[in-house]
């Protein structure tokens, strides 16, 4: 998850093709077999987002069944001084205020990083 430095958080949408199509969700992707969570967040950000992430924190890990799947989710967090972002893969970006995510149209699995979004920023 990237924060700016406006307190923005990233979203990005994900493809109608893709399971949950048209929904916003945090961009980032699967980890390849021998990455650790990091470098596959770095190099994801890279792949999705053309942006050169120095390092994050973790943030919240979660595990949501959907009727179809299983997911198993490990945000991390990293705040960012005015980042630059490009959608590599045509997909829409767009930077929202903190109190929009929860009505934004995010799947149910995203439910509980928005929850630590809440605590972070009200800290």
């Amino acid at each position: 998850m990237l924060e700016n430095h406006q307190g923005e958080i990233l979203v990005a949408k994900r493809a109608e093709h893709k399971h949950l199509g048209g929904m916003w969700e945090f961009p980032g992707g699967k980890v390849e077999e021998g990455e650790t969570q990091l470098q596959a967040l770095i190099r994801e950000s890279k792949e999705e987002i053309d942006f050169d992430l120095p390092t994050a924190e973790p943030l919240i890990t979660t595990i949501h069944e959907y009727e179809d799947l299983i997911l198993s989710l490990d945000v991390w967090y990293y705040k960012a001084n005015n980042p630059k972002v490009h959608p590599n893969e045509g997909q829409p970006l767009k930077w929202v205020k903190h109190s929009e995510l929860k009505n934004l149209g995010m799947p149910e699995a995203d439910k509980p990083t928005i929850k630590a979004i809440e605590n972070i920023t009200s800290s």
